[in-house]
């Protein structure tokens, strides 16, 4: 997998800028630093009440009361019900279950309808079966394939794999006369579709640049902060250069440098969209905050196209990283001391293009007419670290933002935590009466008249306490009195509170683990109904994040090796699907839909008709079970029929005994079966209590009369 990236990309072909560094140190950047600036504290100021949500939103997660919430001093519990943190990990699970149901990105490559460019089916149609036969092929159908066979090529297939379907007719191909494009019309026919080799090719590329990425972990750190402030962001993909460890015969460490993409996880906290963008598609600029250590920064330099001296400037100038308000809440611990951090800000957006040529960018000549272009610009300490164009074609900003609930008037989604805000508060108040009232009323209040006490004694109250009476003092001294309970009235509200968050979020609380259902929900199949409508909430979220992070990462790296990857084979009129929410449906209701159509399907009638080995594969997927591990192929099937046939008829016929075995045996010592019999009601044959005529009537035949209790 690694030698597939060696060396297909090169840095000319990554970045359209200018290749010599040591040239543009000097250049003026008065211009376009507080362009950057102006564009960053706009973004920064938008956002300033989404944080306050996030805020809130983190605090409600973490169990962890703000500085707005004041307590009387009455109120003596700070106790706090973290069902927030609960409902957050329930949809967070929920959505990592359906994108690695399959265990791999829901991210397939399909040829487009009619595929452009590329011949979709190409097929040899015999004149006569029986030349394939004296050709010294075995079989006349098996194992090339034809259309209708269900011998799809499965994911990672390439042209090795195909020559190898098509068997001693691979090496042939070329010279038969009777190849051509189309589909072949008999069983006889072979046939393949280079569209579709094409496709399988690219997939298996953009699934093997996922893994190599550790896409899957950055995956699912956007999708808890999709759960928990309602937006979650990825990056990419962007080339970077990734060592591959290598040790010679002698030992020695030679480590191989490869440039591959990379995608990675984006905080929420670090990302300013343009304000006026409701969405990725309209949005004109994305900012990215870093905070880099010195080590970190002056990495920058071995990156391509960074200044190196330029760098070493606003490293010299000395740290400039200051906590924005809401990091001092975000973090548990006092800020570090000692150690140098920078604010680097990594710009994605339109740019004037004379702008851009003032700083000494290239322009091709067919681009200098242009009146805006994409680029790409760091800037630290007020120095520009790097410039260039946008080096992707078409130009797109390299950032996925998927919503968990879509705010069609913000760019920003509407998370689990802010959709249960105002519960949570509610569950928190009455939990908190409940707990300061079981307290108040699980102890006595202590009344004392001191006109009947030794005056100067201690009032306080504890095991053993003596008090001394005045003497001749009349009546009680001490009283104690029962405060009323009524925490259990708070616990009601609070299981109303409870159940709102469950209304609000679309999540119930059996959904994740809570018992006590009673209702419907106390069967198999209710609680398979309920589970199923309980899902219905997930759908969107899944949608959201197949459209507005599945497939655009998908599209991104597709269009990555359509650009940057010299391989052919895996080049086509192609198009990336995401199957997120096919995902969902393969776990509800696909597997019942596929074993109905395989009843119908098993008619002698319309057998012929369907793709049966298609059908066992889906409904493994649909199981969560990889299809490529536990079902076979034609071939396989074929073999494993023959065994099943086998030992079939080694079985003895249904029915029949064991040889040897005596099946009238009543005792059973000789392997035959004992049948249970049915205890005789009134006015039935062998029935003890039927009128004494009857049993004269079977004596005067000869019969025995049935002893009571007898079994017929």
């Amino acid at each position: 997998m690694a030698e597939e990236n060696e060396g297909f990309i090169e840095d000319d072909a990554i970045v359209l800028a200018d290749s010599d560094d040591s040239g543009v140190d000097d250049v003026d950047t008065s211009n376009i630093i507080p362009f950057i600036m102006e564009k960053y504290n706009r973004a920064d100021d938008y956002r300033q009440q989404d944080e306050e949500r996030w805020l809130r939103a983190y605090r409600n997660y973490r169990g962890l009361y703000g500085s707005d919430v004041q307590f009387t001093e009455a109120e003596k519990s700070r106790v706090f019900i973290k069902v927030t943190k609960t409902k957050t990990l329930a949809a967070y699970g929920q959505i990592v279950d359906v994108l690695f149901a399959g265990q791999k990105f829901p991210l397939t490559v399909d040829p487009t309808e009619l595929p452009d460019g590329v011949v979709a089916d190409v097929n040899f149609d015999p004149k006569e079966p029986e030349q394939l036969k004296q050709s010294g092929l075995d079989e006349v159908v098996n194992p090339y394939g034809y259309r209708g066979d269900g011998k799809e090529l499965p994911a990672g297939a390439t042209a090795r794999t195909l020559a190898e379907s098509l068997g001693p007719l691979g090496d042939k191909l070329k010279d038969i006369d009777g190849v051509r494009e189309g589909v072949g019309k008999t069983p006889t026919a072979i046939t393949f579709s280079p569209a579709m080799v094409a496709a399988k090719m690219m997939q298996k590329k953009i699934h093997d640049q996922l893994e190599e990425s550790s896409a899957s972990k950055h995956l699912r750190s956007t999708a808890f902060e999709m759960a928990l402030f309602g937006t979650g962001v990825m990056k990419g993909p962007f080339a970077v250069d990734k060592e591959y460890p290598n040790w010679g015969e002698d030992g020695e460490y030679s480590p191989t440098m490869k440039t591959i993409p990379q995608v990675s996880h984006v905080s929420v906290w670090n990302f300013y969209p343009d304000p006026d963008a409701n969405n990725m598609d309209e949005a004109q600029f994305v900012i990215e905050r870093h905070k880099m250590s010195r080590t970190q920064l002056r990495g920058l330099k071995r990156r391509p196209h960074f200044r190196p001296s330029v760098i070493d400037e606003a490293v010299q100038l000395g740290e400039n990283y200051s906590n924005e308000s809401w990091e001092a809440d975000l973090s548990d611990y006092a800020p570090e001391h000692g150690v140098e951090r920078y604010e680097v800000l990594e710009y994605w957006g339109m740019c004037d293009t004379d702008m851009l040529m003032e700083q000494g960018v290239d322009i091709p000549s067919e681009l200098q007419d242009v009146d805006e272009l994409q680029a790409n610009i760091w800037i630290c300490n007020g120095k520009l670290l790097r410039m260039v164009l946008n080096p992707f074609k078409p130009a797109r900003i390299p950032y996925m933002a998927a919503p968990y609930e879509l705010n069609p008037y913000s760019f920003f989604g509407v998370g689990i935590a802010e959709n249960m805000d105002d519960t949570q508060t509610l569950m928190n108040g009455f939990m908190r009466m409940a707990v300061d009232n079981a307290v108040l009323s699980g102890n006595l209040l202590i009344e004392v008249d001191e006109t009947n006490l030794v005056p100067g004694q201690d009032l306080s109250v504890y095991p053993g306490k003596v008090f001394r009476r005045q003497g001749g003092a009349p009546g009680q001294a001490i009283f104690g009195t029962k405060f009323p309970n009524v925490a259990a009235e708070n616990l009601q509200l609070f299981d109303k509170a409870r159940v709102l968050a469950d209304e609000s979020t679309g999540f119930p609380s059996f959904a994740h683990g809570q018992t006590g259902v009673s209702g419907v929900g106390r069967t198999a199949s209710g609680i398979s109904m309920l589970m199923g409508a309980a899902q219905g909430g997930i759908k969107n979220v899944i949608k959201n994040v197949d459209d507005y992070l599945l497939r655009p990462l998908g599209e991104g790296l597709f269009r990555f090796n359509m650009q940057f990857d010299f391989d052919p084979n895996i080049k086509g009129d192609l198009e990336v699907k995401a199957r997120g929410t096919e995902s969902l449906m393969a776990n509800e209701v696909r597997s019942q839909r596929l074993m109905q159509f395989m009843q119908i399907s098993s008619n002698q009638a319309l057998a012929p008709f369907a793709k049966f080995q298609y059908i066992i594969r889906e409904i493994a997927k649909s199981l969560d079970l990889d299809p490529d591990k536990v079902t076979n192929n034609m071939d396989e099937a074929a073999i494993q029929a023959e065994l099943m046939k086998g030992f079939q008829q080694q079985q003895p016929p249904e029915g029949q005994a064991p040889a040897g075995a005596n099946p009238a045996d009543p005792t059973g010592a000789g392997g035959g079966t004992i049948g249970t019999g049915q205890v005789p009601v009134p006015q039935e044959q062998g029935f003890s209590g039927n009128e004494q005529g009857a049993v004269e009537q079977s004596q005067g035949s000869g019969e025995q009369p049935p002893a009571m209790g007898t079994v017929q």
